[in-house]
């Protein structure tokens, strides 16, 4: 993310994914800080707005002041929320987390659009085999409370991964997956538990 405007594109569809068809068209009219003020009750929202800025504003010369203060309010609610997804993330539009808590994501992650994720999961990095590195999440994903995905594997598009499951293989688009190690249990995909795409 480069500019002010790819800041407000990105967190203008995060801000989608949580509020009714109402709120969001008051927003709209109110602009992007008038969606953060409205952020209050939607922690998650409120965590992303914060992580958006830092992304476009680090290493802008011109913005250091105002970075060094969103690099503040960014700390602040990381360990306010227990949210550890660095600002860095390379992060697709429409990002939905549904609690806050106990969330780690690796910074090298890469996550697509529309991806919802819950409280207690790690995304992570393993540093030999086969699978050494992080994992590459798709489009329209369902990350449930508890997952853990570990290494270099790809979550193909719209697929949902059950509460606590462990995911250290590949998994094809439209599977849902859970247990421990995660295996496929049907192919019926994130539907119903990914709404409001951007």
């Amino acid at each position: 993310m480069n500019t002010i405007k790819e800041f407000k594109e990105l967190f203008v569809t995060d801000a989608r994914r949580y509020l009714d068809n109402q709120a969001f068209e008051r927003i709209q009219r109110g602009g992007v800080f008038r969606c953060h003020s409205m952020s209050g009750k939607e922690p998650g929202l409120r965590f992303s707005f914060w992580m958006r800025l830092c992304s476009v504003l680090r290493g802008k010369k011109t913005w250091l002041p105002i970075y060094a203060l969103a690099l503040l309010r960014f700390n602040h609610y990381k360990y306010k929320y227990g949210i550890s997804i660095p600002f860095i993330t390379n992060i697709g539009k429409g990002f939905y987390i549904g609690h806050f808590g106990c969330i780690v994501v690796n910074p090298e992650t890469i996550i697509g659009n529309n991806v919802n994720i819950s409280q207690g999961v790690t995304i992570g990095a393993t540093n030999r085999g086969d699978k050494a590195g992080v994992a590459t999440i798709g489009d329209g994903v369902y990350i449930a409370p508890g997952v853990k995905i570990i290494g270099a594997i790809h979550i193909g598009n719209n697929v949902a991964i059950g509460a606590n499951a462990v995911v250290t293989h590949d998994v094809p688009d439209n599977a849902v997956v859970a247990g421990i190690p995660a295996r496929i249990i049907s192919m019926n995909g994130a539907e119903g538990y990914v709404n409001r795409k951007s």
